[in-house]
């Protein structure tokens, strides 16, 4: 999915130190990704001033369920990525993706694709003709200066269901509950559907040099007894070996959660890039609006556009961002 924002809201946070016992609690805010009343709209938990990353998990939306036939539904021309991993996972619909590695593939639900840009890649993503509801998150994942300018990649996986106490899992990244996902990212890390019925109550085993974000999807969900409504996140820094996830009412309740070590490094994230300096922002907008062959094409697009076009820089200059506001 693209970022499609252009004038983001800059709020003053000020900095605060979370032990491992504390639970922070990130509010999304609505950003939309196209334009007049009909374009869909996404709720945004990370990346925020007080908190970039959980992991190395760097971007978060969260959209849905979307009636298509009264938001037009999905379709984001061919648009560049840079120094990261994608990663899409649906509750609901179904999604075209096409990408200048040569892949065409699809996004269903309980499906997870990962999509590794590194030097550079383009792709378009489309909601399927037959799709009636659409629902589900796009997460970033950002790759570390070792990888950062490693080659095109593609992973699909769908994962077994897992019984847990309560409920139910699905292990799209990592391993959680006896079960591990096949997919390879260049850094540790933990994602996962989890479902607890009405009035479950489940303590886990966690890696503790994991920081870990769970972000609610429907219901209500207590995170080591902090309650997390719809659509926030709630996070706790590294430390403890065991997490608990309890649902607190009758009704069912689903969350993603999100876990890895904490990524220390410093990094530029504009529109869909992410660099380490101002300069290399520049060099590479200016890369993709002259086609650069960095990025490639990509074929098979039938959209209204033939690429999305990258906004105006902002007239000051761009600063790096870290785990933590500084």
């Amino acid at each position: 999915m693209s970022n499609t924002e252009t004038s983001p809201q800059v709020l003053e946070c000020e900095h605060e130190d979370h032990g491992p016992t504390e639970i922070q609690q990130l509010h999304p805010r609505l950003v939309s990704l196209g334009e007049g009343p009909e374009a869909m709209t996404v709720r945004r938990t990370i990346p925020q001033l007080e908190r970039s990353f959980v992991g190395a998990w760097c971007f978060a939306d969260h959209y849905g369920p979307n009636l298509v036939a009264a938001t037009c539904g999905m379709d984001v021309a061919p648009h560049p990525h840079t120094s990261l991993q994608t990663v899409s996972w649906l509750f609901d619909g179904e999604i075209e993706h096409r990408d200048s590695g040569g892949i065409h593939d699809l996004v269903r639900p309980g499906e997870v694709n990962l999509m590794t840009s590194g030097h550079g890649i383009s792709h378009s993503e489309v909601s399927t003709p037959q799709t009636e509801f659409l629902h589900g998150v796009q997460l970033w994942v950002v790759l570390p200066e070792h990888a950062k300018d490693t080659h095109r990649d593609f992973q699909h996986h769908r994962p077994d269901v897992v019984d847990i106490p309560g409920g139910l899992a699905k292990v799209m990244v990592g391993s959680l509950a006896g079960d591990s996902s096949p997919i390879t990212t260049e850094t540790p890390l933990l994602g996962a559907e989890v479902i607890l019925r009405p009035g479950a109550d489940w303590e886990f085993e966690v890696d503790p040099t994991f920081e870990h974000g769970v972000l609610v999807d429907s219901g209500v969900v207590e995170m080591d007894g902090v309650e997390i409504d719809k659509d926030i996140m709630g996070v706790r820094d590294a430390g403890l070996g065991h997490l608990r996830l309890s649902n607190p009412s009758d009704k069912p309740a689903r969350v993603m959660l999100l876990g890895g070590t904490p990524f220390e490094e410093g990094i530029v994230m504009w529109w869909n890039f992410i660099g380490r300096r101002h300069e290399e922002i520049v060099e590479l907008r200016e890369a993709w609006q002259r086609d650069d062959d960095r990025f490639g094409g990509v074929r098979g697009y039938k959209g209204a556009l033939r690429k999305l076009e990258a906004p105006p820089l902002p007239g000051t200059r761009l600063k790096p961002r870290f785990r933590r506001r500084r």
